[in-house]
């Protein structure tokens, strides 16, 4: 495993190289997020995904969250409608996962026809992402287990670790199906929906 600082933006340049050669051999990268430790790898990649899905021992069934740095980067992904986009834009970056429309098929989106995304409240991670693409974050702790927050509980299984010292942890992210009518909290986290979210405002 290589294990790089990922704390200041001059430990950006050479993250982003690691980073890219983990992606193009289909290995999965661990990552720090606003609340906990994440494992990345790319969205559209079988293999990798396949290879996450066994690391966390998670049921194939259920999908990956996916982050990016813009919410015009995850449009490449999802399909945002146009009375949610403005909402977003003003949510965003927050420890806020929404649930959309696929743009198209994905291995991190199981088949559903959805996908789950965020724009993470994380800077550095906003500016990796920036460079090599959105990501899944799903938690790095094996399935039911609980979230981690120290990088020095990572390692097995994992190519590379930016090692961002250790994360607030606390509450994940609020997690919203935006497909439903009125939208439906999953998950309660650490961001608070305005109400007007499900009034219909």
């Amino acid at each position: 495993m290589l294990r790089l600082p990922f704390r200041v933006p001059a430990d950006l340049p050479a993250a982003v190289a690691a980073v890219r050669t983990a992606v193009a051999g289909h290995g999965i990268v661990a990552v720090p997020t606003e609340t906990a430790y994440g494992l990345a790898v790319s969205p559209g990649d079988d293999v990798a995904v396949g290879r996450l899905f066994e690391l966390k021992r998670r049921p194939r069934e259920k999908a990956l969250l996916v982050v990016g740095a813009s919410i015009d980067q995850l449009a490449e992904l999802v399909r945002i409608p146009d009375e949610w986009r403005k909402r977003l834009e003003a949510a965003w970056p927050a420890a806020l996962t929404v649930v959309l429309p696929a743009a198209g098929p994905t291995a991190a989106g199981g088949g559903w026809g959805s996908l789950a995304v965020r724009v993470p409240a994380h800077p550095l991670l906003r500016s990796l992402l920036a460079a090599v693409g959105p990501l899944t974050a799903t938690s790095a702790n094996p399935s039911g287990g609980e979230a981690l927050a120290s990088p020095d509980a990572l390692g097995h299984g994992v190519a590379v670790l930016l090692d961002g010292g250790p994360t607030p942890g606390g509450a994940p992210s609020t997690l919203v199906d935006l497909m439903s009518s009125p939208p439906r909290v999953l998950r309660e986290g650490a961001w608070t929906p305005p109400e007007a979210w499900f009034a219909g405002a």
